[in-house]
């Protein structure tokens, strides 16, 4: 059994362990950023394919990204409207995000505070982790701890009785592009970005 308390689940990813925990979308696969690398080898993920820095409020985040005023102003305004929530934002990635959470372009990086009491408790402990969806790549994301557990054993699951609390929809990811918002994948936030502009 991998199901570890959710003090045990901190401390292990502390540690540089793999964990997973539910969020308000799919339960995520996490580690620290330095240790992104175990997710992709987990996965069998393509190098290509990035994470995204999961954390439990919008202050944790900016200093992994770069941008001018007026960028950080319209980023700000699109995280207090649907953060937390079921956004990624792909924005322009700061010498503080490693290189492994996006091996292919290390220039971006996707940001999100999930809207989940469980998951902030966790990232409010850790710090800001490297998250994906927990399930091998290519397949769909696994919707219960117990399948997680069955699927990847080594990794630390959290101690979780019944349905998780997600909308079993993956995150919708909107990548800034130096002028405006590009949807790179509708999710769980149907999101109106015309009238940002």
């Amino acid at each position: 059994m991998t199901q570890v308390s959710l003090t045990n689940l901190i401390a292990g990813a502390r540690a540089g362990l793999l964990v997973s925990f539910p969020t308000d979308t799919v339960p995520a696969l996490a580690a620290i950023p330095e240790k992104a690398g175990l997710i992709f080898a987990a996965k069998q993920r393509s190098q290509d394919k990035p994470l995204i820095l999961m954390a439990a409020s919008a202050e944790d985040l900016w200093l992994y990204v770069k941008g001018d005023e007026h960028e950080y102003k319209v980023w700000r305004e699109l995280a207090d409207k649907y953060w937390p929530g079921g956004l990624t934002l792909v924005l322009p990635a700061s010498d503080r995000v490693p290189k492994v959470m996006n091996p292919i372009d290390p220039t971006t990086i996707g940001i999100r505070v999930p809207n989940s009491a469980i998951a902030q408790t966790i990232l409010a402990q850790t710090g800001p982790l490297a998250t994906t969806s927990a399930n091998f790549s290519g397949q769909p994301p696994l919707q219960t701890m117990a399948e997680i557990e069955v699927q990847f054993p080594k990794v630390l699951t959290l101690e979780y009785q019944g349905e998780i609390p997600g909308a079993g929809v993956p995150s919708t990811v909107a990548k800034w592009t130096g002028i405006n918002w590009q949807i790179l994948r509708q999710g769980a936030i149907e999101l109106d970005i015309s009238s940002d502009n």
